[in-house]
């Protein structure tokens, strides 16, 4: 099987980032309190830590079988997070339509 733990480290960490920067910019602009965005948003953001977390600790196993349950739980917390920041981003497309 590839190791895509690197992978799943990177873009978690960076999609982090850009949770972070919708949730500092929401309450900036005072927008929070009108939408759920925030919400999405900081879920998200604790789903992509946990996953950088998780593909941390796969790069770093020396055991192959718990490098490989590690590498999976990160995945699927990558991939519920995807899904918070697509719902933020068709919650911000309805409020703009």
């Amino acid at each position: 099987m590839e190791k895509k733990s690197g992978h799943i480290l990177n873009a978690s960490s960076n999609l982090l980032g850009f949770s972070l920067l919708i949730i500092t910019s929401l309450k900036i602009t005072k927008i929070s309190g009108n939408t759920h965005l925030d919400e999405f948003a900081g879920v998200a953001c604790i789903f992509f830590a946990c996953s950088c977390f998780f593909s941390f600790l796969a790069i770093r196993s020396k055991s192959e079988k718990r490098e490989t349950r590690f590498e999976t739980i990160a995945d699927y917390l990558f991939l519920i997070a995807l899904f918070c920041i697509v719902l933020a981003v068709i919650i911000v497309t309805v409020r703009i339509i």
